[in-house]
Formats: structure tokens, sequence, C-alpha cells
């Protein structure tokens, strides 16, 4: 898991280096500006300003003591000292605010960059994850999954590398101070790691059940926002309130037996850490009565600051494991998201088409999306130019029918031939460029009526191109009337238009990308009396010159189709015009008699 989120570090390596550099010079300068404390206690008690051998440090020391302190009156030596404290925290924490800098931006762009790839990769999958998976917990997993992952990157980076920089030159220092001491207080590091071991491993699964939990909530939002008019219709907000009240108390008492055991770490850490300071103390304290380990009163005190001044980067170092298991369960999630295979991945068509030339044929296709066969053995062959109407009772396979002409899904047996090539020898952008298809359920962005109506590339079209598309499928007059006309937004999901005019939208967006094959789940239905006159207008105009598969609610829109296959339970049980399914008054006469009970409706020759 680190390795992967390392991936992501990898392009933002000199914000992780400048994060480094300033936060070990900011430690450097910290540690130093308490062993300036050792002239001033010794100053302040008026003693000789003895120096422990420190290295490096004790040779700066002592410049600073034989060319500001001695030979000074009292009072002056102690401002001096004082002054050089102040000037170096002030130098100190000018490299802190570098080192924040540095971490708040790797921080953000390393989420960006993980936001964006876990949605570029999602738009990606196959349409089979998106039926599997609700669309809640995709909405938790790009938005909030990404957000508790940046805890993790500001414990591991940021955090940790600045209380990495403080312990090593915490230690440095004291080790030239005293090898004893130093080693014993040492001791605090793996007594607090192995103390915390088992609550790292619950806090772990527990968070992980949470991140679940939050999605299952997010979903039953999601649904009730989207179909708020069913929930009135039926008066169903007091079971909503009761179905989210349950995903929420679920989420809750979740979070809070987390939070039960996490409150653990702190008193943890906090009982073993004083008691290892007040050992040290009591050590030191008797070394220093005893004239031994090299230490006197005022160093003694400075290396127990340093020490206290070392017990809160170790706390937190010892804290981040705890406070990351969030960030991993959610990290987890959201590699899951990765590790899914793409179409892409899975694609093997390696022959491009540019162009449909002869029929599209069905050779006995079977499909299943689990067990239970949804289509069974279906063949038939559709030619250019002509339409194919599917019918049906709901359920019946017509929707999974076409959704293999474009490779949404691959069929379980048989092939789907495009002028003879197995379509999964092709590969899926070129197929897919010769497929359009026009839902029922228009979908419309929170964009420009233009951006819609080009939607994917308005780079590749005029606006002239854009005009003459809307106005073959009777909608530039409405669109015209708009407050912007055709830079007007749209607003989510189009609430801005009719039922009629969003299907017009979709319309022109199919004719302005002019497909060769066309597929068109009926647009006609639900419509007032003039808003279908439109619609069919333009839906004429659109069949004209293409190959065309109708999924046909209505049977008066699919009379002159040249052929009509009548779907049972995945079964082709009867195909033929509409004139000669009528006369073997079989499963199609059925359909009719059921939506036409009026016999003059009935043609005389059945």
């Amino acid at each position: 898991m680190y390795g992967r989120l390392f991936a992501f570090l990898r392009p933002h390596w000199w914000r992780m280096t400048g994060n480094i550099l300033c936060n070990v010079i900011a430690a450097a300068l910290d540690a130093f500006s308490f062993t300036l404390l050792i002239p001033f206690l010794n100053e302040l008690n008026g003693q000789p300003t003895a120096i422990p051998n420190m290295g490096i440090v004790s040779r700066v020391l002592n410049w600073v003591v034989g060319r500001f302190i001695i030979g000074r009156p009292h009072m002056q030596a102690l401002e001096v000292v004082i002054v050089a404290i102040g000037v170096v925290v002030v130098v100190k924490n000018v490299f802190v605010w570098a080192a924040g800098q540095f971490g708040a931006s790797l921080q953000e762009y390393v989420t960006r960059d993980l936001r964006d790839a876990v949605f570029r990769h999602m738009q990606r999958l196959p349409l089979g994850y998106f039926h599997k998976t609700k669309t809640g917990q995709i909405i938790a997993r790009i938005v909030s999954d990404t957000e508790q992952t940046k805890v993790l990157i500001t414990e591991l980076v940021t955090r940790t590398v600045q209380n990495v920089a403080q312990i090593v030159t915490y230690v440095a220092t004291l080790l030239v101070m005293s090898v004893r001491l130093t080693l014993l207080s040492l001791v605090v590091a793996p007594l607090l790691t192995l103390a915390l071991q088992p609550l790292l491993r619950r806090l772990r699964h527990g968070y992980r059940r949470s991140r679940a939990d939050y999605g299952e909530a997010t979903s039953v939002l999601q649904e009730v926002t989207s179909g708020i008019r069913l929930v009135k219709s039926f008066g169903a907000e007091a079971y909503e309130d009761e179905r989210f009240a349950q995903s929420s108390h679920r989420y809750s008492e979740g979070m809070v037996r987390i939070n039960r055991v996490a409150a653990l770490s702190q008193p943890l850490t906090e009982v073993i850490g004083t008691s290892i300071a007040m050992l040290i103390l009591w050590i030191g304290a008797t070394e220093v009565m005893r004239g031994r380990g090299g230490l006197d009163a005022a160093a003694l005190i400075v290396f127990m600051t340093m020490v206290m001044r070392l017990l809160p980067p170790l706390k937190q170092l010892s804290q981040a494991p705890t406070t990351a298991q969030q960030s991993l369960a959610a990290a987890e999630r959201l590699f899951e998201v990765l590790d899914e295979r793409t179409e892409e991945q899975s694609d093997h068509g390696a022959r491009a088409v540019a162009a449909f030339e002869r029929e599209i044929a069905f050779d006995h296709v079977s499909f299943a999306y689990d067990v239970e066969p949804v289509l069974r053995d279906v063949t038939f062959a559709a030619r250019k130019g002509s339409v194919v109407a599917l019918v049906g009772a709901s359920g019946a396979g017509k929707t999974t029918l076409v959704d293999l002409i474009p490779r949404f899904y691959e069929p379980v047996s048989g092939r789907i031939l495009l002028d003879g090539v197995d379509t999964r020898d092709i590969t899926l952008p070129s197929l897919r460029s010769l497929t359009g298809i026009v839902s029922q359920d228009t979908v419309l962005f929170n964009d420009t009526v233009r951006n819609n109506i080009a939607y994917g590339a308005a780079e590749r079209f005029s606006r002239e191109q854009v005009e003459r598309a809307a106005r073959a499928a009777n909608a530039h007059d409405f669109i015209t009337a708009l407050p912007q006309g055709y830079d007007t937004i749209l607003g989510e999901r189009g609430t801005r238009l009719s039922g009629g005019q969003r299907q017009r939208i979709a319309i022109a967006r199919a004719l302005l990308v002019d497909p060769p094959i066309l597929i068109l789940d009926e647009a006609t239905s639900a419509l007032d009396t003039e808003s279908e006159r439109l619609v069919q207008e333009a839906v004429d105009r659109l069949l004209a010159g293409r190959t065309v598969f109708v999924i046909a609610h209505r049977l008066s829109t699919v009379t002159h189709a040249d052929l009509i296959l009548v779907l049972d339970h995945g079964r082709i049980v009867e195909r033929g015009t509409h004139g000669e399914l009528l006369a073997e008054r079989g499963a199609y006469f059925r359909l009719h008699s059921l939506q036409f009970r009026d016999e003059d409706r009935v043609p005389a020759n059945v």
C-alpha cells in the first residue's frame, strides 16, 4: 500500500525534498537553541561557563561564549544569550513555515492526482461495474476516500518527516551530552510501538467497515435526491427517513467504537513516556550529585528539557500508525477501483474499422449477467440501411441485445459480426465511433446547450454545424428562445427543459455525430401530442440512411420496420414485418391487441 502511494509522490519529489531539507534545518536550529541555555544557566548561577563535549556544537558554543560572554558584565552576558536564542528561534521558524508550504502543496497535489486517477480509471471500467456498484459507493470512493487518504500523506510525509528530523537532531545532541542517559531514554520508542500494535489491527478493520457504511449512507442520499418526486408522490418520506437513519446509525456506531479504541493511544503514550522521563531525571540527578557522567546541573537541566521536548515528536510518531489506519482503509478502497480491469485492458481487438458497409449479424449469441441467461441463441442479420425493431415484455432482453453491439458487454457464446468481422476483433474506439444511442431517458449535463449537443467533441464542430443539427432535430426555435440561446446553462440533468425538448437535444447530438449505426430507445413515449409530433419528425430525419435498432415500447411506431424481432425470456420467438407478424396471430399479435383493443384498429386482412 505504501509503495503504491509512493508512486503518486514521485512526480512531486522536489516538494518532498524541500519539505525534508527545511524540516532538518529547523530541527537542527531548534536543538541548538536549547544548548544555548547552558551558558545562560551557568551565567545565571554565577558559575564558570562549562560546555560539555558535543563536537561541532561545543565549538560553536565556545566561540559564542568567548566572543560575546566572557569578560562582559553579568547582565550583558545574559542579554547576549537571550538575543542569540531569539535569533535562532526566528530563523528556525522561517524554515518551519517553508516546510509547511512544501508539505501542504505536496499533500494537496498528491491527493488531486489520486482523485483524478481514480475518476479516470473508473470511467473506463466496463458497464457491468456500474450495474453492480451503487452510485453512492462510487461517489464516496472518489470524493470522501481521497480526502481520507490525504491524512495518510500528511502523517507519512509532512508530519512524520518533521518528527523524524526533530528526533534525529535531538538524539544526536543528547548522545554527545550523555550516551548512557540517551540510550535509556530511547527505550520509550519500542515500548510505545509494541503497546499500540493490538490497537492498530482493530482500528484498520474498523475504519474499513466504516468507509463501507459511509458509502451506504451516501447511496441512500443519492437515491432519494434523484427520486424525490417519486418519494413525495407515494408519501414515502417516513420510509426513507428510516432507511437513511439505519445506514447513518450503523456509520455512527462504527465510528464510536473506533474512537473508543483510538482514544487509548494517547493515555498509553503519555503514561509510558512520562515514566521513562522520570526515570531518566532520577538517574541523571544521581550522577550529577556524585560528579559522574560529565554533566553539571545546567547541562542536566538542558538534557531533561530536550528529553521532554523529544516526547511530543516521539508520541506523534508512535501515534502516526493509529491515525493512518483510517486513511489506509480508504486507500485500500481506492486501489480496489484502480485494480479493476478497464475495457481497454480487457480489449483484445486489434482491427480498426472506419466504416460500416454491409450488415450486422448475430450468430447464435447467448449472454448472462450472472448465472441465469438473459439472451439465448439469438441469430439474425440487419442489412445496412434497414430498421430492426425489438419488441417484447419488460425483461425480455431487448436492452441487453443492443448493449452487445457497441460491446458494453461481451457475449458468453456466439459471435456478433460487423461486415463479417467479429466485433471482439475490432478496437473499441473504432467500433463505438460507428454507433450512436438515443435513449428515452435523455442524459443532459450542467453545461451549455451547445456543449450538450456537441458533447465530448465541442472543438470538432463549428457553430453552424451545431445549429444545423439542432434545426434538423426541431430544437433550434426553443433554443434561441432561451435566455442565452445556445450558451444557456441547462442545469443538472437539463431540468430547465421539458421532456420533449430534452429528447430533441439528444436527437440533435446524434445527428451532429452522424453515426452509421443507431440504437433508438423509443423517444416519443410519454409526450404530449405536439411534443410527440416534433420529436417524431426529428426521429424520421435521424433514421434516414442509417442502420437502426429500435427498442419499441409502442408498436404503432415500428409498423414500417424492415424486421421486427419478438423476444421472450431472451429468445427470438417471432420475426418478420408488421403485416407478416399480425397475420401469424402469435406473440406479436397478442402484444398488438393489448395496445389496440378496438377491433377497428386491426387491419382488415388479419
